[in-house]
């Protein structure tokens, strides 16, 4: 992603994204033929855009709010304090707990540094604890590790 849409007291303007650079986000089995299909109709119109609203237009957070019920759907659920932008927050957590790198979640999210991406993220300590021990013992006795012995 290069470039967001905004509302401004004009109307609706591109501009870049707050970190002015591209970055490379993970596709989960469900969507990639989707997201492929996209591409695929953009790539015959340079002015196409990946994701449209509703009626055709440019994605804004207003339109996004509106298509999604995103209002109703989180009174619905209890959850009026809940913001799109947690999501992102979730998914970075999620990520983290299912054991992607540090540098590579600081990809995804486009920070600049380390440390704003561990600011981001609240891993459940005992799980990520596990889940780090039990990583190390794959690699430690996988084929590619370090060919340990146990000593008797």
């Amino acid at each position: 992603m290069r470039r967001q849409t905004t509302p401004s007291p004009g109307g609706l303007v591109d501009k870049n994204t707050k970190g002015k650079r591209a970055r490379e986000v993970p596709l989960i089995d469900g969507i990639r033929d989707l997201v492929n299909r996209r591409i695929d109709l953009a790539r015959r119109d340079p002015d196409a855009r990946l994701f449209t609203g509703p009626r055709g237009g440019r994605i804004s957070t207003a339109t996004l709010r509106d298509a999604t019920s995103w209002d109703d759907v989180v009174t619905e659920l209890g959850y009026e304090h809940l913001k799109r932008h947690g999501l992102r927050h979730t998914g970075l957590t999620w990520m983290a707990d299912a054991g992607v790198p540090l540098h590579s979640l600081r990809k995804i999210a486009g920070h600049g540094t380390l440390t704003t991406t561990q600011r981001y993220l609240n891993p459940r300590d005992r799980q990520s604890l596990t889940n780090a021990g039990e990583l190390l013992s794959r690699h430690l006795w996988s084929p590619n590790g370090p060919q340990l012995r146990v000593v008797q």
